[in-house]
């Protein structure tokens, strides 16, 4: 039988969509490291979005909130449940790779303050998470993907929580929705700052507004991309309508940061 790693997925993706579509993909999806071209690797880090293509608890629990609003027929605590064990899922179908655990795990515990907001246990289990990790597996303490995933969760926990509307409009709810998931990444994007500046030594001061820009597709995009790896698997033709929109979608992010990094005056280096 088939082992099933990321990278069998990742193969997946290389055949629906050309570079750098895939490479920002996979990262999203998977944790990959970029195989596209320099010049694009620095037109990232000039607009401030590299962490969009490192799989972090960022990523993950955007897709916990698309989820949780899918499941919104029923209870919200059974909608939360649903959407774990999805993650759960998901972990052990893709391989335990140490990217995917962390980022699932930090998806999980997001998921649950968010579901009965109590920051101060989950930032205790937070916590508790990195000593475990540093006592069964140090060397993970020293990857900058870690690094930003603890970032990304630690700041969508404390400032990326908003209060649900009771409304009928769908158009309010689209909105109400589009607005949390800006929250959430700007949330991320301000803790992350700091690391991203610790090892690259660089201030990209577009990046809130790349970020406004783009935020909100990171959500969907994974979402879009599980599908388009898992189906694509089971057969080509399974992935090919999710690999389009998957495309669509990717444009426009490629579109916005080759924009945005022409501009001059928006990155510094230090």
């Amino acid at each position: 039988m088939e082992q099933f790693t990321p990278e069998i997925f990742t193969s997946v993706i290389n055949s629906y969509l050309p570079e750098p579509h895939a490479s920002l993909l996979n990262g999203m999806l998977f944790g990959i490291n970029l195989k596209t071209s320099n010049a694009f690797y620095e037109q990232l880090k000039v607009v401030g979005l590299l962490h969009i293509v490192v799989l972090s608890g960022m990523n993950i629990t955007l897709v916990g909130s698309i989820l949780i609003n899918v499941f919104s027929f029923i209870s919200k605590r059974k909608a939360a449940l649903i959407t774990i064990l999805i993650i759960i899922l998901f972990i052990i179908f893709v391989g335990a790779q140490a990217p995917i655990i962390r980022a699932g795990f930090m998806g999980i515990l997001t998921l649950v303050a968010f579901l009965y907001g109590r920051k101060s246990l989950v930032l205790f289990a937070l916590f508790l998470s990195a000593v475990f990790i540093f006592i069964f597996w140090p060397e993970w303490i020293k990857t900058i993907s870690l690094q930003l995933s603890y970032a990304a969760t630690l700041g969508i926990i404390l400032f990326g929580q908003t209060r649900e509307i009771k409304t009928e409009s769908q158009i309010e709810r689209f909105v109400h929705t589009v607005k949390k998931d800006i929250r959430i990444s700007l949330a991320a994007q301000v803790f992350t700052a700091p690391i991203i500046f610790l090892y690259f030594k660089q201030v990209s001061v577009i990046s809130p507004v790349s970020n406004l820009f783009v935020s909100f597709l990171i959500g969907p995009l994974t979402l879009l991309g599980f599908v388009t790896a898992f189906f694509g698997k089971i057969h080509y033709s399974l992935g090919l309508l999710p690999s389009y929109l998957c495309y669509g979608l990717l444009s426009y992010m490629i579109f916005v940061i080759e924009t945005l990094s022409k501009m001059p005056f928006v990155y510094f280096k230090f």
